[in-house]
């Protein structure tokens, strides 16, 4: 087996580890995660999260046993595979083993371990944008036509699984035209390879015009809830920060691409860069929605470098190049991961401050991380949900209704009672509703910004209303949950149940 090989087993096997050890046995699933997994239950062609590429995986994953280890192992495989595509990006541009070490250690060590600990769209996205430029870079380099139709299929595996990789395009389509690349137009096959995109993504797109189009109305929500307390400048700050150790190198790859001869043909990657950031911002998109651009960029710098570097006192640069993406990662490894306590951030949070981790998407500081806050009471919750369904005399007849999908999500993942199956109106399960069994008892699961607690809207529908039991936990999103249930319906709850979800989606 040839070094280089030895060395690539060596930096994917080393990404693995990494990904299994970053995260305290105190944290629970992601809120996300708990909805993406549910989606294997309900095979569909799109949804109003996301489109349907995570629910199939999600669907291997129960075919799996639907642990936790498999629930690490995609998005830490997807990492892995961007280091992979990095590495053979590196050898298409004439890199040899320096800048493949370089290369692999500036996207093993950077922000990506970060996204890959999370089962969400995020990780496969990256792959498929940096899969799709290392695709443009064979093909400006062979011209070989059979690489549009490979980028059509990678393209429509990134639309169906996250439309972010539409700004891929936005991007790089006026940066080709201001270079000699824009030949690519005069190709036949270009139309053909677009033909093929559009068949692959037609289902998902009749899926979406047949259910009124509700990524509008996500987009939307998005924009008001979230996008809306985007700041543009902090924007450029986190992509700074994402590859932090690793930033020498892009700016490297900057000025490789416009003045590097053999980069001559790649030139219009130089603007693609820029021409995306800029849509981004214009959309005041989230921070990491551009995590997917820079690790082709790691490519260009690192065979840049390599060939700056390779005679003279020049060469003993070499080792200081490696070692900063490691030396930078050491602090980022003590806050950027939830591997301490929430109860030790709580009383260290001058770091995270700094940084702008506690900012949340509702624009406030709160006491910890959001995605850290969104880890933690999920299983206690389901729980404790369990201990109220196992008095209930017919679970059959039960309707268990929550307030968001991940109170829902996290109890169906947790439960050790199969006859329970938490709903709600929120997200993706206000489609999934069932109508088909008559409802003589619900377990309701609320917010702790319930504006009812007393029940006064149920209490005239029930027999007997009460308050089962809370979860509470401070450090986590939502600090209180109250457990109720309503016993005895006076009226048909599916039809109050249907009426509701009309209103919601109407």
């Amino acid at each position: 087996m040839k070094q280089n090989t030895l060395i690539l087993i060596g930096f994917i096997a080393l990404k693995f580890v990494l990904q299994y050890i970053l995260i305290s046995p105190e944290y629970d699933l992601q809120r996300d995660e708990y909805l993406h997994l549910d989606q294997a239950n309900h095979l569909a062609w799109g949804f109003q999260s996301v489109p349907p590429f995570t629910s199939w995986i999600s669907y291997l994953i129960l075919l799996l046993g639907n642990s936790i280890f498999w629930i690490k192992f995609f998005p830490a495989l997807f990492g892995a595979l961007t280091l992979y595509v990095v590495w053979k990006a590196i050898e298409e541009l004439n890199g040899n083993t320096f800048a493949l070490i370089l290369g692999a250690t500036c996207v093993l060590f950077s922000a990506l371990l970060r996204l890959n600990i999370l089962y969400q769209p995020n990780s496969f996205d990256v792959l498929c944008w940096t899969s799709l430029y290392f695709i443009f870079i064979k093909y400006f380099k062979t011209e070989n036509t059979k690489w549009f139709f490979i980028g059509a299929v990678v393209f429509a595996l990134g639309f169906l699984n996250k439309y972010n990789i539409v700004f891929l395009i936005v991007g790089l389509c006026p940066a080709v035209l201001l270079t000699k690349q824009r030949k690519i137009v005069l190709q036949p096959k270009l139309y053909l390879a677009l033909l093929t995109v559009l068949l692959l993504i037609l289902p998902n797109l009749l899926w979406q015009y047949n259910n009124n189009f509700p990524v509008i109305g996500h987009v939307r929500e998005l924009a008001e809830t979230q996008l809306v307390n985007v700041n543009r400048i902090d924007f450029l700050k986190a992509q700074l920060l994402f590859y932090l150790g690793s930033l020498l190198v892009i700016f490297f790859a900057f000025y490789a691409l416009l003045f590097y001869k053999p980069f001559k043909r790649y030139r219009c990657f130089f603007w693609s860069i820029i021409f995306t950031l800029v849509v981004f911002m214009y959309f005041k998109a989230k921070d990491y929605y551009a995590i997917g651009i820079y690790p082709i960029y790691i490519s260009f710098g690192a065979v840049y470098l390599e060939s700056i570097l390779k005679e003279g006192w020049k060469k003993y640069l070499k080792p200081v190049l490696i070692s900063i993406p490691l030396l930078l990662f050491i602090p980022f490894y003590k806050i950027g991961f939830p591997n301490k306590s929430p109860k030790y951030m709580v009383q260290h949070q001058e770091p995270y401050r700094k940084l702008g981790m506690l900012r949340w998407e509702d624009g406030k500081e709160h006491a910890l991380p959001q995605d850290y806050a969104d880890m933690l009471g999920w299983k206690e919750l389901a729980r404790k949900v369990d201990s109220v369904c196992v008095q209930l005399p017919n679970l059959d007849q039960t309707l268990i209704l929550c307030d968001n999908y991940g109170q829902a999500g996290a109890i169906n993942y947790y439960t050790k009672n199969k006859k329970v199956v938490a709903q709600s109106f929120n997200a993706d399960y206000i489609n999934w509703l069932r109508y088909d069994k008559k409802i003589v008892d619900v377990v309701l699961v609320k917010e702790g910004n319930d504006e009812d607690k007393k029940r006064k809207t149920e209490i005239p529908l029930f027999d007997k209303v009460y308050l089962a039991s809370q979860r509470i936990n401070t450090f986590a999103r939502e600090d209180t949950i109250s457990i109720y249930v309503l016993r005895g319906a006076k009226v048909d709850i599916n039809i109050r149940i249907k009426d509701e979800a009309d209103r919601k989606q109407n």
